[in-house]
């Protein structure tokens, strides 16, 4: 679609794209910057680097960092809260493998012996 369209995709259309500084980050979080910091340093983050060098997080980091701030509330230390998150995303996505390669299974034709 040509960019002037109504329909036309922009970046802000895109999850990924790093659209947010830290200070916006944690403020529509409710957190403090050094809570996105700690996120990161725990790998459950890696927000993208703007040329002056400025963290920037996209809104799938932002929804990660949500979940992570929820589990933190509740009483789970920080580190186990990332930990929870990875294998929750990794279970999500094994899952999704598996219903794939079922749907391609029921797909294939039978043979009879």
């Amino acid at each position: 679609m040509p960019p002037g369209s109504p329909h036309a995709v922009t970046p802000l259309d895109d999850d990924d794209y790093p659209a947010y500084t830290m200070g916006r980050a944690a403020e529509m979080l409710g957190t403090a910057p050094a809570f996105l910091r700690t996120l990161g340093e725990h790998r459950l983050i890696s927000p993208l680097r703007s040329e002056g060098g400025h963290r920037r997080y996209s809104r799938y980091q932002l929804r990660i960092a949500a979940r992570a701030r929820e589990l933190v509330d509740q009483g789970t230390p920080i580190e186990a809260a990332c930990r929870i998150i990875i294998l929750e995303d990794q279970l999500e996505e094994a899952q999704r493998i598996n219903e794939q390669l079922r749907a391609a299974n029921r797909e294939q034709p039978t043979t009879s012996a």
